[in-house]
């Protein structure tokens, strides 16, 4: 791997134009396809293999041309002062505001709340339910302003008045402040890091075009395979943090063979044949990851997966390729200020540090391992137990801020109609075999009517055909209580007998059900998910640094990070404890997608720092240094990148953290505190305390094994060689120029 690697570094460094042009190629050629690909049409989210979504998609069939995707707003009223909405002058203002809702050209339906009972016991709320005839994405700009006017104009009479639904829901797309954030603080880092304004660019500008290329790809594929707007939005966040790490790695190995002497060429090509060979791994290693999304089985989690993975790819090969390209036009500008005098007075160049912060903090660990192993381990446990605590749902609009309408609009929908108002479930009953449909609809109306925590129950509709029933189901707890999730499980285990009553059968939908049955599924499939990535990567690390015991510890803390970061979530947004510091307003139930793809994404981040940090003691090692030796050597040469790359990813991801939505803030926080955790306590802490615990043993592999693993020689055994003199005359023009 190492020599093939250094031929493709040396390569790209001679043919530097040529490599330049191909990438610009390739960017011209995604770009204008990405920028004249028809436009995407948004999916409906589907999730196969769960009953809410197979009792849609039977209303889907049986009641062809009900929109039954189209987007909806309900719109409340609240009368002032203790009124009534059923006194004249608020009946007529409420009547006006529908008659103005219904305008709207894109509108299918409204519904008059005086006719169909949508007004509270109390006489103080009532509503309608505004139904377009295209999804939530296909709502016009024109229809969304007809919308707002309409809402402010029903205000003007007095009435307070909100709005809630997925037509109320901001399709703009992501502004790019997160990202914009993670530029800047990542060029600041690099600065830092480099001291050199060349050498902080060219990975931003090559991590950009990496993200360029990515970005117009899936824009381009978007409407031939269905892609959801946030499968760009998962790669872009990747795509830009590891290709910045990946080019920081190969920048930083680049300068430190130059401060050894080595000609340009000479120590571009080490620097791709060693630091590239870790990129490589630690690139596979967050592409099996990511691609291990799809084992779950939910469409939209796949998509963001492979999507990133694709961005990964492109990320490694623009690291192996480009970034030696460039390294080819500017030797020289790459390297500190003080070592381009040296070289521009003909001195020698300065050697590389044998003392530095990395240096020291191994040696504070390898002095005390034991103790630094325990309180590391302390620590992460502490935050974790909060897992046990960890409850799964999809937030809704009582988890938006106070200062939103959609929020208002459930709080004022649970005051006036109860909280389980805003959550109804829908059920399906299919009588298609039964003798008397509407007697077997009425008959699972009044048996689950019955069941205990059920407000009402709607009066059941039927398709042209007679054989389908829907009606709604109004729990007497909130969508997202746990009471609701016992109701539906209730019901749904009470049906053996409702549908032996009847003579028909029946499923439980609507988006309250919805997320019950998603959670569940995601808890079920996190461990065959975790098995699957870990096993894979940890068979990967056992043919990079062929020793057994170093993967599973590579793994062991990565669990450890994770579910700390996990209950540091849980701690914010579902106890409570220092919300108000991140601006959220209001706590509840986990996003149900957010364990398994934290697990995905900070599986993958974390087994980049494995590599980078670990690869550079397993060659220390190799060439002869003691097993105390080679750790102190990895951090010397390592740690001050790998704490510049986990800064960077702790940018990108804190960014989302400022974000109005409560999902995303969850999002944000979960990966900025995951990769803290990861770089800075397993890796930083463990990492070193248990190799010097272990010490020879870390790197110990059974012969039998070793004999049939492949050799990789990632640590570049095959390329030591002495140092090179001064760059070539014809060099040093070209670094002048």
């Amino acid at each position: 791997m190492a020599a093939f690697l250094y031929r493709i570094g040396r390569l790209a460094f001679r043919r530097r134009w040529t490599v330049a042009l191909v990438w610009a190629a390739v960017l011209a050629a995604v770009g204008l396809a990405g920028m004249t690909a028809p436009e995407a049409e948004e999916e409906p989210f589907s999730m196969p293999g769960i009953e809410s979504q197979e009792a849609f998609d039977l209303m889907e069939e049986r009641f062809p041309g009900a929109a039954a995707d189209g987007a909806t707003a309900r719109v409340v009223f609240v009368s002032p002062n203790g009124e009534k909405v059923t006194a004249t002058e608020n009946k007529k203002a409420v009547e006006a505001a529908i008659a103005e809702l219904g305008d709207g050209t894109q509108v299918a339906s409204t519904v008059d709340p005086y006719e169909s009972g949508a007004v509270s016991e109390d006489g103080s709320t009532a509503y309608t339910t505004v139904t377009y005839k295209v999804d939530a994405a296909g709502l016009t700009d024109a229809s969304r302003s007809h919308l707002d006017k309409s809402l402010e104009h029903a205000r003007d009479s007095g009435l307070t008045v909100e709005a809630g639904g997925d037509a109320m829901e901001d399709m703009g797309g992501p502004s790019g402040t997160a990202e914009a954030i993670g530029v800047s603080v990542a060029a600041v880092v690099l600065l830092i890091t480099f001291g050199s304004l060349a050498a902080a660019g060219l990975p931003l500008l090559t991590a950009l075009i990496g993200v360029g290329i990515s970005l117009f790809a899936i824009t381009a594929l978007a409407g031939p395979l269905g892609l959801a707007d946030t499968t760009s939005t998962v790669a872009v966040m990747l795509g830009l943090a590891v290709g910045i790490d990946y080019a920081l790695f190969i920048v930083s190995r680049y300068r430190e063979e130059r401060a050894k002497g080595r000609a340009a060429q000479e120590a571009v090509a080490l620097a791709t044949g060693t630091a590239g060979s870790a990129v490589v791994f630690a690139g596979l290693t967050v592409v099996i990851a990511l691609a291990g999304l799809s084992v779950v089985g939910i469409p939209m989690l796949t998509e963001m997966g492979l999507g990133a993975a694709g961005a990964v790819v492109v990320g490694v090969l623009i690291a192996l390729t480009l970034v030696p390209a460039f390294l080819g036009f500017w030797p020289n500008a790459i390297l500190t200020r003080k070592d381009r005098k040296a070289r521009r007075a003909g001195g020698t160049p300065r050697e590389t540090r044998k003392v530095n912060g990395g240096t020291r903090w191994a040696s504070f660990v390898l002095r005390r391992p034991l103790p630094v192993l325990l309180a590391a381990v302390a620590g992460l446990g502490a935050l974790a137990l909060p897992m046990t605590d960890l409850q799964l749902g999809m937030p809704g609009d009582e988890a938006k801020s106070t200062q939103t309408t959609q929020r208002r609009a459930y709080e004022a929908l649970a005051e006036g109609f109860g909280p389980g108002f805003n959550g109804p479930l829908t059920v399906v009953v299919d009588a298609k075999d039964a003798d008397d449909p509407k007697a077997a609809a009425e008959t699972v109306s009044e048996r689950i009517g019955g069941t205990e925590g059920v407000v009402s129950v709607s009066p059941a509709q039927f398709n042209e055909s007679g054989d389908t029933a829907v009606f709604s189901v109004v729990p007497t707890t909130a969508p997202t209580a746990q009471e609701t999730k016992d109701l539906v499980n209730s019901i749904r285990g009470d049906r053996s007998g409702i549908e032996s009553a009847a003579g028909a059968t029946f499923e439980v939908t609507g988006t309250t059900a919805m997320n019950i049955d998603v959670s569940e599924k995601v808890q079920s499939a996190l461990v065959p998910y975790l098995l699957v990535v870990v096993g894979l990567a940890v068979i990967l690390l056992l043919v990079v640094f062929r020793s057994i015991l170093v993967p599973l510890k590579a793994a062991a803390g990565f669990l450890l990070s994770v579910l700390a970061s996990l209950g540091a979530v849980v701690v914010v947004f579902q106890q409570g404890h220092g919300a108000d510091l991140l601006g959220v307003e209001t706590t509840g139930p986990i996003m149900s997608l957010m364990p398994i793809f934290l697990v995905g994404i900070v599986f993958g981040l974390a087994m980049d720092y494995e590599v980078f940090l670990v690869s550079r003691m397993r060659e220390a090692y190799v060439h002869g240094e003691r097993p105390a030796q080679a750790v102190t050597s990895g951090f010397r040469h390592s740690a001050q990148v790998v704490v510049a790359a986990a800064l960077i990813m702790i940018a990108v991801f804190s960014g989302f953290i400022g974000d109005s939505d409560a999902m995303i803030k969850m999002i944000g926080f979960g990966l900025a505190s995951a990769v803290l955790l990861d770089a800075f306590v397993v890796r930083m802490a463990i990492v070193p305390a248990v190799l010097a615990l272990l010490g020879e043993r870390a790197w110990w592999l059974p012969k039998w094994l070793d004999r049939i693993l492949p050799r990789v020689d990632v640590e570049g055994e095959a390329l030591t060689r002495p140092a090179e003199p001064e760059a070539e005359p014809a060099e040093k023009d070209l670094a002048r120029a």
